[in-house]
């Protein structure tokens, strides 16, 4: 008998797209929640490594230890590794990401994100690499940072420069960590996606941790927020339809709309990612593409290159963080936890922002990267609500009885005392540096210690 699995059948019209999100939904008592976890490698000079002499032999090693990871192969090289449902895989800029399975609770996320540092202390130490805490790579420039030998990043960096200006910025240098969450139907994918991109930029004020670019202060909280300002408004952003009356009836059908005419990157067959200049998903339905007909895992693979702060596949994933500091890391999970799973911090949530319109939801999204928690809407600074947020999502966790809550409280004191861990950066940097004017890379170097994450062996 032939082992060659058949070809995937193609997709016969929109209803199966919409399917696929419904199909996604799980009884409350298989919710989880995952966390994905990107780290900025650093060499002992503060350079960006490249693939050939640093990434790509730690990825070997850790394929070949004690781990259980499997190689994941392109072009004969290992461009990442998976073991069950958690990968590790890199961003265009070398960025490292830990993609974990989902867990029962925010506990169980963060010690798998400590495990997995355990694991990769060694072997960093043994090529000659550290990993910053921080949304975005402070030292260097753009061109500094090698690009990663990943075929889709071949035609999505030459994609985005013509559809926003720092779009190959984000792609090398900014780092997120993202919270996936379950959901149980249309009903509650809709009122899940509406509570969470509603403090979305509430989220991107209390986590904000990148605020230096080319060596110095840049003035901003969040570079790496600031630099998804200017990355192809086509398919970021904010959703207008997330927050319709109707949404629990229509979630589905409106992000299947939206996402059928955002053009595509690329399609991918016989192990090639195909340039597709112009095409949008709902012309690849009608007409094809060289031939080849649409299929569900071109749609998979379509949504992974959406980029809204709230993404939805057959998960929700939310987006808003920059990566940071362990313990900011490992309260994220928590914190929306804490705010989705239970129905009374849902609607406290909601509460906070339910009165603010898309208008003021756009210019908050933008304002923040830059102010933070002194970003006003309406006259008011956000810093009340933030506080606020945060009290909810421990109550959440509390009500969901676990030992989750404490994982809140260094958002907490960020919310308390409004000191964001991106000023305590920038404060860290005036105080190495002494004159805030010098920026030679060398005593920028030893800046880095404060930014480096606790990787233990």
């Amino acid at each position: 008998m032939s082992s060659v699995s058949p070809p995937p059948s193609p997709v016969r019209d929109v209803s199966e797209l919409r399917r696929y999100f419904a199909e996604g939904g799980k009884p409350v008592s298989e919710h989880r929640v995952g966390i994905e976890h990107e780290k900025i490698a650093v060499l002992a000079g503060g350079q960006a490594p490249d693939f050939d002499r640093t990434i790509g032999p730690l990825l070997e090693r850790l394929a070949s230890g004690s781990g259980g990871w499997e190689r994941v192969q392109e072009e004969g090289r290992t461009i990442a590794l998976r073991r069950g449902r958690a990968t590790v895989s890199l961003e265009p800029g070398g960025q490292l990401e830990l993609s974990d399975e989902p867990r029962a609770t925010a506990g169980a996320a963060a010690a798998a994100v400590r495990a997995h540092l355990h694991e990769l202390a060694p072997i960093a130490r043994e090529v000659g690499i550290t990993f910053l805490a921080t949304g975005f790579r402070p030292l260097g420039t753009l061109d500094d940072v090698p690009w990663m030998p990943k075929g889709r990043y071949r035609v999505m960096r030459e994609y985005l420069p013509r559809h926003g200006a720092l779009g190959l910025e984000m792609m090398k240098r900014t780092a997120t960590v993202q919270a996936n969450l379950d959901y149980t139907d249309q009903a509650d994918c809709a009122e899940k996606m509406r509570v969470a991109m509603g403090i979305t930029s509430l989220v991107t004020a209390l986590w904000a941790a990148s605020p230096l670019c080319d060596g110095k202060p840049s003035g901003w909280q969040s570079w790496r927020a600031r630099a998804w300002l200017d990355t192809d408004d086509a398919r970021c952003g904010l959703l207008p339809f997330v927050f319709d009356p109707d949404a629990a009836e229509t979630i589905f059908a409106s992000y299947t709309e939206w996402a059928l005419d955002v053009p595509l990157f690329f399609v991918h067959r016989d192990g090639q990612y195909q340039a597709a200049p112009g095409l949008t998903f709902r012309r690849f339905l009608g007409e094809g593409f060289a031939g080849q007909a649409a299929t569900l895992a071109d749609w998979e693979l379509h949504l992974s290159t959406l980029f809204p702060e709230v993404r939805l596949k057959r998960y929700l994933e939310v987006r808003g963080a920059d990566s940071g500091p362990l313990p900011m890391v490992e309260a994220l999970p928590a914190f929306y936890r804490g705010v989705l799973y239970d129905a009374e911090a849902r609607r406290a949530a909601w509460a906070l922002v339910a009165d603010w319109s898309f208008a003021d939801r756009v210019a908050l999204r933008r304002e923040v990267p830059r102010a933070g928690l002194r970003t006003e809407v309406r006259g008011r600074a956000i810093g009340d609500r933030c506080r606020e947020l945060v009290r909810i999502a421990r109550d959440g966790l509390e009500r969901l009885g676990d030992d989750d809550p404490a994982l809140l409280d260094p958002a907490w004191r960020i919310a308390e005392t409004g000191r964001t861990v991106a000023d305590q950066v920038v404060e860290a940097w005036q105080r190495t540096l002494g004159d805030p004017g010098a920026a030679a890379l060398t005593a920028l170097a030893g800046f880095t210690e404060a930014l480096r994450l606790p990787l233990t062996a």
